[in-house]
């Protein structure tokens, strides 16, 4: 796992491009210490999450698999020990969704499994043409991890998820943009400065703003609308005080 800060952007690269970013127990724990250090980083403002080489991430790691190594196992595991280390890997697209800042995806080439799981955790998708899509659990009798069944139905609606997971179709970068995976589509060369420029704007704005702000849009997902108008107004009202102070520290 690949950290670095600049600007206010934490970048977190997942690094075994040999392997198409496929996860295994190294690399799931990683990200869930990279994730959260970003998180509680007060001088970072947004998150980009990407893969080395030609890949974002190819899902599990069928050889190796996500558990820890053979030394490290009380006997053969079952599937409740299984569960347990998905669910530790998992812990990062929760951090993804509920963390106070931006997050995107910088879907620099393939998506499967785990990885349209972290990818649909993220606020935004910025993806490269290259960037094909599959959802891949139908592969290995899969049921879904990383979030992936949760948030793809929130970001797309019942009907839609359910055409994604059942049909399992693989897309191109301009059919996933279609469909509503991904947020913008790019040329590969552009991919990564179109990001980064983005990025280090929304960390340049004022921080509690946007942290109000995707308050507010997670909490849609679940408040009666007469709940979500206090809250709303209410970070309405936090936010703008917010963003005049900051203003005016920048003045003084």
């Amino acid at each position: 796992m690949l950290y670095s800060a600049a600007h206010g952007v934490a970048l977190i690269t997942l690094n075994r491009p040999d392997r198409m970013n496929a996860v295994n127990y190294e690399m799931l724990t990683g990200l869930v210490d990279a994730v959260r250090r970003a998180a509680e980083d007060p001088d970072i403002g947004c998150v980009v999450l990407t893969g080395a080489g030609r890949g974002f991430c190819a899902g599990g790691d069928l050889k190796e698999g996500a558990q820890p190594p053979q030394a490290q196992r009380p006997g053969r595991p079952g599937a409740r020990t299984r569960g347990a280390v998905i669910r530790h890997g998992a812990e990062a697209a929760r951090l993804l969704h509920e963390m106070p800042k931006l997050t995107i995806a910088m879907v620099n080439g393939p998506v499967a499994g785990a990885g349209i799981g972290l990818a649909a955790s993220c606020d935004l998708r910025f993806a490269a043409a290259s960037a094909s899509f599959v959802t891949a659990y139908d592969r290995i009798g899969g049921a879904g991890d990383y979030g992936a069944t949760w948030n793809w139905t929130r970001l797309l609606g019942g009907a839609r998820a359910r055409e994604l997971f059942f049909i399992s179709r693989s897309f191109t970068a301009a059919e996933a943009l279609a469909f509503g995976l991904y947020t913008r589509v790019f040329e590969d060369a552009a991919l990564a400065a179109q990001t980064m420029d983005l990025a280090r704007r929304v960390a340049s704005g004022t921080g509690a703003s946007w942290a109000y702000l995707k308050a507010n849009l997670n909490a849609a997902d679940t408040m009666t609308l007469a709940d979500h108008l206090d809250l709303e107004s209410l970070h309405m009202a936090l936010s703008v005080a917010a963003h005049a102070a900051a203003r005016r520290e920048r003045e003084e």
